[in-house]
């Protein structure tokens, strides 16, 4: 006989941990399923230790700028990079926290094994049978893309779900795919001294979607590493090697492959035909990203497994809202937070609220900034980058920046904030700018953009009310 439950959440993840919480606020009748690691995978796999690895590269980068400091000594430094990815691994398990098998407050209610729906109320549990439910949440996060030909050369492609697990990193590395990921850890590799070559089929790194901005990040990182855009990769068997070779024609030999294509969400086999809805070509059904339900029915999907935002503090939202509509009487639809993406390379590589691509063919007004004679960024010897800020043509109201920018990963939450707040370019002019600091640099592209608006003569200090005090003779 089948057991019922007034929720059932698949998948253990950022998102479905996140549901879990809500649902644990209005009741304990609950069932959640996972195969696989529990826990978020982010935070184990991507986020966190490749963070701390670019850390410990960019430190080791620094020797470069030494000699401008007149610091010596530069040339007797080295690093210890099996000490370093036992330092990756201690801080990221530190860091998560995150149960790697089944939370034990949770008892009989969680349980390790494969889901499959059978209907928008109905699972069936690997070894355990069916359950319906009221209310199903999908969370079942997401996996490398992986192309199945490149299984046959074993562990010597790597993913982020592997990398990290290494005692030691090869001496000369392929990254295919250079968007976020792959520029991060490209880049990282090479400032540790390991030869790194990149490759992508696209001619754009890091999402970048405005030509000027992404023409500047492209410099920088083919300054520290080969990139090969423009053309996918062909890997083939070497001489004890694998040989990639890129569009350009140019052939590298690498001891391992990176492929940092992205992540596709792990929908295979969760049956999601079984809920009566349209499918797109990649088996997905549409989300209402408000309110996470798909369709009329009882059944929520969040975090990576939609593939609308996949990144963590998306995904943990995600869950937010999944977890308080599955309970609720009527779904409440949530406003998303502005969307914010960072790829943490030198300089950081940033977009905020709406993309350049997105604005194409609407009524804006473009300010940019060039950071090559910045003075507090020639101080510390990273004056180089780009800022350039959309706005709203007349009203001069906030839509969006693209960057790379040395601290860009602070600038993208400021122009966050402003952005989600509503604030115009006159708004964001009249708040305070110290000296000398870096923001200082996006003054100049604000007055590019307040010079285009109604009354371009207008004070960056915003009008005090009446004091009541007399005019000064």
């Amino acid at each position: 006989m089948s057991q019922h439950k007034r929720v059932v959440i698949i998948g253990s993840g950022s998102a479905g941990i996140s549901a879990l919480r809500e649902v644990r606020r209005e009741t304990e009748d609950f069932l959640i399923v996972n195969a696989g690691d529990w826990g978020t995978t982010c935070a184990a796999r991507g986020c966190m230790p490749s963070k701390v690895l670019i850390e410990a590269a960019n430190a080791y980068h620094r020797r470069h700028d030494f000699e401008a400091f007149g610091i010596g000594g530069a040339d007797g430094l080295s690093i210890d990079i099996p000490a370093l990815m036992e330092r990756v691994r201690r801080m990221r398990d530190g860091f998560t926290r995150s149960p790697r098998s089944i939370p034990d407050n949770l008892g009989d209610k969680a349980i390790s094994a494969r889901a499959k729906l059978l209907g928008p109320n109905r699972v069936e549990i690997e070894a355990h049978g069916e359950v319906t439910a009221d209310a199903i949440i999908l969370a079942t996060g997401s996996s490398p893309v992986l192309p199945k030909p490149w299984e046959a050369f074993g562990n010597r492609i790597l993913t982020t779900d592997t990398l990290f697990e290494l005692p030691d990193l090869p001496r000369r590395i392929a990254v295919i795919g250079m968007g976020a990921i792959g520029v991060e850890l490209a880049q990282a590799m090479a400032r540790l001294g390991i030869e790194v070559h990149g490759f992508d089929a696209l001619d754009t790194i890091a999402g970048m979607t405005d030509p000027e901005v992404g023409a500047v990040l492209r410099e920088r990182i083919a300054a520290e590493l080969p990139l090969h855009l423009g053309a996918g990769a062909e890997i083939s068997e070497g001489d004890s090697c694998l040989i990639v070779k890129g569009g350009d024609g140019v052939s590298f030999e690498a001891d391992a492959v990176l492929a940092a294509m992205g992540r596709k969400p792990n929908i295979a086999g969760l049956g999601l035909e079984s809920l009566g809805v349209p499918l797109s070509d990649r088996g997905m059904p549409e989300v209402d990203p408000r309110t996470m339900r798909i369709g009329d029915l009882p059944v929520f999907m969040a975090g990576d497994a939609n593939g609308i935002r996949p990144i963590l503090h998306e995904a943990a939202d995600e869950g937010h809202i999944a977890g308080r509509n599955a309970l609720a009487a009527s779904d409440t639809a949530y406003c998303r937070r502005t969307s914010l993406a960072i790829a943490f390379s030198a300089p950081n590589a940033v977009r905020v609220g709406k993309t350049f691509k997105e604005l194409e063919g609407q009524e804006i007004v473009i300010g940019a900034a060039d950071f090559s004679k910045q003075p507090r960024a020639r101080m510390a010897e990273t004056a180089h980058g780009m800022i350039r800020i959309y706005a709203e043509a007349g009203s001069g109201k906030l839509l969006g920046t693209e960057m790379v920018l040395p601290a860009g990963e602070h600038f993208a939450h400021l122009f966050g904030l402003a952005i989600q707040a509503g604030m115009d370019v006159h708004d964001m002019l009249a708040m305070p700018f110290y000296h000398p600091v870096l923001e200082e640099g996006l003054r100049g592209a604000l007055r590019q953009i307040a010079k285009e608006l109604p009354d371009p003569g207008r004070s960056d200090l915003a009008d005090c009310p009446e004091t009541g005090h007399p005019a000064l003779d």
